[in-house]
């Protein structure tokens, strides 16, 4: 996991030198604006809606893996969908979200998935000394429902905002697929014993203008009662950083 997270380390660098600019602009406006009722002007429509389309990309790592068990390789993902934004307040700064969205998510380890004669999912770490192999992932597809508490600085007239959304993301693992390939042989499953299609996991969103960083973590593992074929717990969380862009 040491690789891992330095590789995380260096995405929150990368983001954090992209929202640097945007920062500077925008501190003093930020400190001026309260939770004051806007004043009206003609022309505006001061019942507005925010950020009701969205689209992610995402850096994605495993966590809670048993010894042996390794990620390795760039890991990432994307998703979209509709957010309704419910405003709560006459400022319209401070309200709910709730919507539907779609991810694919892809995750490269050295844990091999296949089957026995039988039919039953075997689960097994392959050692890069003993196994010569070019690619070992596996893919999750999902349709999803955010759900979101939602703070911002918007105005009627203003595009570029703070934003900080905290919330939940619950999915429904509709596809699976795990692909090894190495020379000679290739091995394919989307039907795999102990796993868990509902997923559910708290999400982060924060940022300014086009550029925002979100944070996700799975509160489910992608397995459940499964281990390895020498007798290790198969215990897989994800924990995904990311960009997120907002439309209307």
């Amino acid at each position: 996991m040491k690789k891992q997270y330095s590789l995380l380390l260096l995405v929150l660098g990368i983001l954090l030198f992209f929202s640097a600019n945007a920062q500077n602009d925008s501190l003093q406006k930020l400190r001026a604006e309260t939770d004051s009722i806007v004043v009206q002007h003609p022309g505006l429509d001061h019942k507005y809606l925010e950020d009701q389309f969205y689209v992610g990309l995402t850096f994605n790592l495993l966590d809670k893996m048993s010894k042996g068990i390794n990620q390795s390789g760039f890991s990432g993902g994307v998703n979209l969908g509709y957010i309704r934004d419910i405003p709560l307040n006459k400022r319209r700064n401070f309200g709910l979200g709730i919507g539907v969205g779609w991810s694919m998510n892809s995750y490269r380890t050295n844990l091999l998935i296949s089957k026995d004669e039988a039919g039953n999912s075997i689960f097994q770490t392959l050692n890069r000394n003993d196994f010569d192999y070019n690619v070992n992932r596996f893919s999750t597809y999902l349709v999803e429902m955010p759900l979101q508490i939602r703070w911002r600085t918007s105005t009627a007239d203003s595009y570029k905002f703070w934003r900080v959304y905290g919330g939940l993301r619950l999915g429904y693992m509709y596809y699976f697929h795990s692909k090894f390939k190495q020379p000679g042989k290739k091995i394919n499953q989307t039907k795999v014993d102990g796993l868990e299609r509902l997923r559910y996991g708290l999400t982060f969103t924060f940022g300014y203008n086009t550029f925002n960083f979100s944070l996700y973590y799975s509160l489910n593992p992608f397995f459940k009662d499964v281990s390895t074929l020498d007798g290790k717990p198969v215990e897989l969380t994800t924990f995904k950083v990311g960009l997120e862009f907002y439309i209307l």
